[in-house]
C-alpha cells in the first residue's frame, strides 16, 4: 500500500477490526454485483470508495428517466446508456484506482457460474425471482459467499447467505422457488427511494466484513426494515434439509453433475 493509499482509506486503517491489513484485503479483493439499480447503486459507490480492488458489474438495462428518483449512480446526462457503463463512469470519479468492468449483459446460468467462479463475494442486487435463484444456484455451485437484498414500497430485506459453509442456508431455503410468492415491481408499486439505499448500504457493509474476514454480521440472518414507521427486525434463518438447492440430494446431484465430462 502507498502513501496516496494509505492517506486515502487512513478513516479505515484507524480503526482496530480492520487496520492496514484489512484494507490490503479489500485492494486484493473482487466482487460481482448483479443489477445496477436502487440497490446496487449506493452498494458499488460504497464498495469503490472503500478501496475493494476490482468490481464487476452485470446488467443488462439502460438507464431510464425515472430511475432517477433512486438509482444514486446515475445521472440526468446517462439517460439511455447501459446501466453499467453509466456506473462505471460514476466510480472511476469516486476512485481511479478500482478496476471495473461493465457486463452489459443478462448472464445466463453458465455465464453466471464464469462470474461467480471469479468473485470472492457476491451481491445480489436483482429486482426478480428468476435472477435471484440463478445466483443463489451458482453461488452454491461455486461455494461463494452471497449477500441478498431487496426492496419495495416502504419495506426491504438483506440476508447473508455464506455457501462456503454446509450448514449455512441458501436464498431458496428462505424463499423456496416452488412457493409461488408474488413477486412485486417497482414499476407498479412504487418504492420510497431512502430505503434502497439504506438496503444497498447494508449490502455494501456485509461484503466489505466478509471481504475482511470480520465474523460478525448478517451471516445466517436476514434484516427487515419497514422504513415507514423505522422497525427493524433481526431473524435467525436455518438450513432446510429438504431445500431443492443446498439439500443433501440437491449436493449429491450437484456433485455428479460435476464428476461428468
Amino acid at each position: 500500500m502507498n502513501d496516496h493509499q494509505l492517506l486515502r482509506y487512513s478513516r479505515h486503517i484507524l480503526l482496530n477490526e480492520i487496520g492496514v491489513e484489512g484494507q490490503q484485503r479489500l485492494l486484493d479483493s473482487h466482487v460481482l454485483i448483479i443489477g445496477l439499480g436502487g440497490l446496487g447503486s449506493p452498494a458499488a459507490l460504497y464498495l469503490a470508495a472503500s478501496g475493494v480492488g476490482k468490481l464487476t458489474l452485470c446488467d443488462h438495462d439502460t438507464v431510464d428517466f425515472s430511475n432517477l428518483q433512486r438509482q444514486i449512480i446515475h445521472r440526468s446526462a446517462t439517460v439511455g446508456q447501459p446501466k453499467v457503463v453509466s456506473a462505471q463512469t460514476a466510480l472511476y470519479e469516486i476512485n481511479p484506482e478500482v478496476e471495473c468492468i461493465a457486463l452489459p449483459i443478462r448472464a445466463d446460468e453458465a455465464r453466471l457460474r464464469e462470474l461467480v467462479a471469479q468473485a470472492d463475494v457476491v451481491l445480489d442486487c436483482s429486482d426478480n425471482f428468476d435472477t435471484r435463484y440463478a445466483v443463489n444456484r451458482a453461488c452454491l455451485a461455486q461455494r461463494k459467499p452471497l449477500v441478498s437484498g431487496a426492496a419495495i414500497q416502504f419495506h426491504g430485506q438483506i440476508a447473508v447467505f455464506d455457501c462456503r459453509r454446509d450448514d449455512a442456508p441458501c436464498y431458496n431455503c428462505l424463499f423456496p422457488e416452488d412457493s409461488e410468492a408474488e413477486e412485486l415491481r417497482c414499476a407498479t408499486t412504487g418504492v420510497f427511494a431512502p430505503l434502497v439505499g439504506i438496503v444497498g448500504t447494508l449490502q455494501a457493509a456485509e461484503a466489505l466484513k466478509l471481504l475482511m474476514g470480520i465474523d460478525c454480521g448478517l451471516n445466517g440472518k436476514l434484516l427487515s426494515v419497514n422504513a415507514l414507521d423505522m422497525n427493524i427486525l433481526r431473524s435467525n434463518l436455518s438450513k432446510d434439509p429438504a431445500c431443492h438447492a443446498c439439500g443433501k440430494s440437491s449436493v449429491r446431484a450437484m456433485a455428479e453433475k460435476g464428476g461428468k465430462h
